[in-house]
């Protein structure tokens, strides 16, 4: 009678041991049992801002001459753009860079033999931050009528920026989104399956490049500065629970 019991009891705990294994492995199946797609959204815009930059240098023997004459260049500048229609807020100067320049000789096997000083170059940057883009990029063409009056100014190519561009990216996502949904439900629907409930959802790369350029995509994102139109786009990846 022992051996009975014995035998039952084992009978029976083998029989919850498949059950539970059972379950586990169904509830895992189903656990499994998800849409993993990705969303995406592009939008083509202009920029609203744009900021330029040049720069010029004096050089002298003399330092109090060289920050004297950089002081006059300043000045020149100044009215230039005033005139041009820059706003004083508009525009910043940097402080002044003091660099002490040499000279060098050397002997006939390429040794340095003796440096002599050659005088104080010092450089200053100007940069117009504006959202008058058209009035910008004429100056930053023209500006150069300043190297008639001595001023020695290299002018840098204007950078474009979008002051919305929070407003713009949380549009993207909420577009890349539904994209990621309405995905996930076409293909539930070809399989037979119900969708459920969002289980997680990743932004991805956000990325702006020039409009219709064929600039590459990067990993970490994007982000041109020098065209003024431009093209944004961003992902989503969204995974979907299935009944």
């Amino acid at each position: 009678m022992k051996r009975v019991v014995i035998a039952l009891i084992a009978a029976i705990a083998a029989i919850i041991c498949f059950v539970a294994i059972a379950n586990a492995y169904k509830y895992k199946f189903r656990a499994q049992e998800n849409i993993s797609v990705t969303g995406s959204a592009e939008i083509d815009f202009e920029s609203d801002l744009v900021v330029w930059s040049a720069s010029y240098s004096r050089k002298s023997m003399n330092l109090q001459e060289a920050y004297a004459a950089l002081k006059q260049d300043e000045g020149a500048i100044r009215r230039y753009l005033a005139g041009k229609g820059i706003a004083a807020a508009e525009i910043i100067f940097s402080s002044i860079n003091i660099n002490k320049e040499y000279s060098y000789t050397y002997d006939a096997e390429g040794n340095q033999r003796q440096s002599t000083f050659s005088g104080y170059n010092l450089t200053q940057n100007v940069t117009v931050t504006s959202k008058d883009i058209p009035k910008v990029e004429t100056i930053s063409r023209e500006v150069t009528e300043l190297i008639q009056s001595g001023i020695e100014l290299n002018s840098q190519p204007p950078s474009y920026y979008y002051s919305k561009l929070s407003d713009l990216k949380l549009d993207l996502l909420a577009k890349a989104s539904a994209d990621a949904k309405k995905r996930a439900e076409t293909i539930a629907e070809n399989a037979g399956k119900n969708m459920g409930k969002l289980k997680k959802a990743t932004m991805g790369v956000f990325q702006i490049v020039g409009k219709n350029s064929n600039e590459d995509y990067s990993y970490g994102g994007a982000f041109n500065i020098s065209s003024k139109s431009k093209t944004a786009t961003i992902t989503v990846k969204a995974d979907y629970a299935v009944k």
